[in-house]
């Protein structure tokens, strides 16, 4: 990945988390909350290729770290957006055989899919790597419902935005190879 795209990337996460966090952050949705940031960062990583979805990974999870909300260590979520991209179906198999498994043109509505339970991966990895160091992360009901209300209000708007950041995917793609 080129220094361009990586901070072309970096940039735009520092706005998006700008958006999350002044905005998204605000609304308060039926049953659980929706992160538009976390949704926006594992569809880029699903666009990447292997080596490109564990940078947008790191790159997406240290910008997250910056939540003043968060009472996480530092570098939690880095790690887990890098075990993401890696490790799960949204960054090593979609990256490894994106074109044996389906185009995201194609098939829009398994995308959204994929987005959606990558988002509920990521959550789940924030819990679990929260009670092996030490932090309260509330009942488990409460986490459950808060894991599967993101997941509905992730599939309710990722078809809104999924066209937006393929477009951003292509202009970055595009600026980083014309160095």
């Amino acid at each position: 990945m080129s220094p361009i795209r990586i901070a072309s990337s970096l940039v735009f996460f520092f706005v998006l988390f700008a958006v999350q966090e002044s905005a998204i952050s605000l609304v308060h949705f039926p049953v659980a909350g929706f992160s538009l940031y976390l949704a926006v960062a594992i569809a880029l990583i699903a666009y990447e290729d292997h080596d490109g979805a564990i940078i947008m990974g790191f790159l997406s999870g240290i910008v997250l770290d910056l939540s003043p909300t968060s009472n996480a260590p530092f570098g939690q979520w880095a790690l887990i957006l890098t075990l993401v991209g890696y490790l799960t179906l949204v960054g090593y198999v979609f990256a490894a055989n994106r074109e044996s498994i389906f185009d995201a043109t194609s098939a829009p509505l398994t995308f959204v899919l994929l987005i959606a339970f990558g988002v509920s991966a990521s959550l789940i990895f924030y819990l679990v790597f929260g009670l092996l160091l030490g932090e309260s992360n509330g009942s488990f009901t409460h986490d459950i419902v808060l894991i599967i209300g993101n997941l509905v209000w992730t599939v309710i708007f990722a078809p809104m935005f999924l066209p937006i950041m393929r477009s951003f995917q292509k202009v970055v793609n595009k600026s980083g190879q014309n160095k």
